[in-house]
């Protein structure tokens, strides 16, 4: 039988960027990021995802389907853009609103990132596990959605990283929060100065990806790891909540690093700026080769 049980549509009619279904048998609701251009955290799927939270929210962790109230026992973020979790930070966007010296505006746009960020950080408040699936690229701000998961399943051909300190700046939307709680500031300063992009395999040797699997296995090998849980969910969900407690991220560290990299980001050079068009543009070239790929389908 395919691990993958009966799954039912919910919401969609509601969301532009966002396709969400809930799989009745395991208690898993899915939201796979769908961009209209850009793969990356623009505004318009920053809407959609504030939304759907808000729903999960308002929902006290239960679905109405069948006529049945059931539990929504796991939230899945994934994508749908073949080769890429997610690109980051809107960096067209950044461009833009540094150039027209738009400082509360980038904090907005900023704030807008960590207001997604922070719920799935800590849960919703609801007894509920988060899990990323990662099967392909998530940089910068992608990377940072993926650490707010309580779970990292990532597919081996995925590569992950913070480019953010090319350009001379750093991620700013809890990278540092969210990978210090893992390996240590230490580490986490290090892993941030590096500027590397990394293999899925080599961030699970360092315990940043807790689940490993073979390209295309990824939802499949996301299953087996709900099925093994299920005989011990309570202790899991109780032990998140003690995590949280004795190693907590708020909300308001989230916004004064954000802040911080505000003022950063406002400081950068002319030729920081030229280094983030490259990457503006190498943004835009994915968008536009997909465009044509989805085209001639």
């Amino acid at each position: 039988m395919n691990a993958i049980s009966e799954q039912i549509n919910i919401f969609d009619q509601n969301f532009r960027e966002l396709a969400t279904r809930y799989d009745q048998e395991y208690g898993v609701l899915w939201a796979r990021m769908n961009p209209l251009g850009v793969p990356c955290f623009t505004p318009g799927i920053l809407t959609d995802m504030r939304n759907y939270q808000a729903i999960v929210q308002s929902s006290g962790g239960v679905v109405a389907t069948g006529g049945k109230l059931r539990s929504i026992d796991y939230l899945v973020l994934a994508s749908k853009v073949p080769g890429v979790f997610n690109l980051g930070g809107d960096l067209n966007l950044f461009r833009q609103l540094i150039a027209a010296g738009e400082r509360e505006k980038l904090f907005r746009y900023a704030k807008g990132c960590i207001d997604v960020l922070y719920p799935n950080i800590i849960n919703y408040n609801l007894p509920i596990t988060t899990i990323s699936l990662v099967q392909g690229d998530a940089l910068g701000g992608g990377f940072e959605a993926a650490l707010s998961s309580d779970i990292i399943v990532a597919e081996k051909s995925a590569q992950m990283g913070l480019p953010e300190v090319l350009f001379n700046l750093f991620p700013g939307m809890g990278a540092y929060s969210l990978i210090s709680r893992r390996l240590g500031m230490k580490r986490a300063e290090e892993f941030i100065l590096s500027g590397r992009i990394y293999s899925a395999e080599e961030l699970h040797e360092i315990g940043l990806v807790d689940i490993l699997a073979e390209d295309g296995e990824g939802e499949n090998i996301l299953y087996d790891y709900i099925k093994k849980q299920a005989r011990r969910r309570n202790a899991l969900n109780a032990l998140a909540q003690v995590r949280r407690r004795c190693n907590p991220i708020t909300y308001e560290e989230l916004i004064d690093v954000t802040r911080i990299w505000v003022d950063a980001a406002f400081r950068l050079q002319e030729k920081d700026l030229r280094m983030m068009d490259r990457l503006v543009r190498a943004q835009q070239k994915f968008a536009n080769a997909e465009t044509r790929e989805q085209a001639a389908a």
